[in-house]
């Protein structure tokens, strides 16, 4: 090789290309780390304290409505042959329950994150692409098609599953019921209504259903999911929606209604109360459980201790490591080495 050659592929004779930038390397000592570990924990624990007092002024009601006791209102219902079955679960609150008050469903043992359940749905026909109406994907098996042979829309295990109990909540005032009202708009995350599902752009929608079948388990088709609010129909449904979101864990809930009108938008009075379940999703085959909660919540979300306790644990050891190292460091104090 020339020396020209030998000289063309040399990097520039800069400080970045020849390594020469003025570098910084902390020199750790006792009197950075110990003071440095004392802020951190007296930091960490003041944040677990505010956020454990939070939570614990956060109100949550939860009432199991599985219906396996023989004492429990709901316990007709678990049998399969009945039908349109409805059960009735009363409680009281001895105090305002304050608002704004969210509702959700509760289910457990129930595994969303089973990969062959997770992948059985068709991306491309939840945008509304008619081509995958007519061709669902083959990720949809076994909720492709139906016996006979017509294709299912929309398709797959997740959808198939999709939960469709029912609450109406009364407020018993001189044995009469007034009907707490409850807002479903909004429940589902911005990302999925507006960038992620998309119904067929066909009008009427019912129209792009055609030569198609409701999933198995489902009581209505898609464009009939909410008849009483056309807008909140077929893929954009707010219940689909929150549905589709798989959980992580074996026991979780997903919300179902906020209540934010009327009267009762400063929350749930003090006073006896009447919740009428429709009955309808099995969950006894596989050993699960229902449950239905109401629950208000704060800056930092709902009612969780975990991580109020989980920063006043992790804020106490670097104290006490700091006292471990103050003592370490002036019992074996050694000159500095000149």
């Amino acid at each position: 090789m020339s020396k020209e050659e030998n000289t063309a592929n040399r990097p520039d004779n800069t400080a970045f290309t020849q390594q020469r930038l003025p570098a910084w390397q902390p020199m750790l000592s006792a009197g950075i780390v110990i003071p440095g570990f004392v802020i951190i924990g007296v930091a960490f624990i003041g944040i677990g304290v505010a956020l454990f007092v939070t939570s614990q002024n956060i109100q949550v009601l939860e009432k199991d409505y599985t219906g396996i006791e023989r004492n429990s209102s709901c316990f007709k219902c678990t049998n399969p042959r009945v039908k349109n079955c409805n059960c009735t679960i009363n409680f009281s609150l001895d105090k305002l329950f304050e608002g704004p008050v969210f509702v959700y469903y509760g289910l457990s043992n129930y595994f969303q994150n089973y990969r062959k359940y997770g992948v059985s749905k068709d991306a491309v026909q939840l945008t509304g692409d008619l081509a995958y109406f007519t061709e669902p994907s083959t990720t949809c098996a076994p909720y492709q098609r139906d016996a006979k042979d017509k294709p299912i829309v929309p398709c797959g295990s997740i959808a198939n599953s999709m939960f469709n109990d029912t609450f109406k909540l009364f407020q018993i005032v001189n044995s009469g019921n007034v009907e707490v009202p409850f807002d479903g708009k909004g429940i589902a995350w911005w990302t999925d209504y507006n960038i992620k599902y998309r119904n067929p752009t066909t009008n009427p929608l019912k129209n792009a259903f055609n030569d198609t079948v409701k999933p198995i388990f489902w009581p209505r088709p898609a464009y009939e999911l909410d008849p009483t609010n056309s807008a909140n129909n077929g893929f954009i449904n707010q219940d689909f929606l929150v549905w589709m979101r798989r959980s992580a864990l074996p026991n979780f809930r997903k919300l179902y209604r906020r209540i934010t009108e009327g009267e009762y938008a400063k929350g749930l009075p003090a006073g006896d109360y009447a919740l009428v379940i429709g009955y309808n999703y099995p969950v006894l085959a596989f050993e699960g459980r229902k449950k239905v909660v109401f629950s208000n919540v704060s800056w930092m979300g709902g009612k969780n201790q975990f991580l109020g306790i989980a920063y006043l644990v992790i804020g106490s050891l670097c104290v006490v490591m700091s006292i471990v190292m103050l003592i370490v460091y002036a019992k074996f104090k050694f000159p500095d080495e000149e």
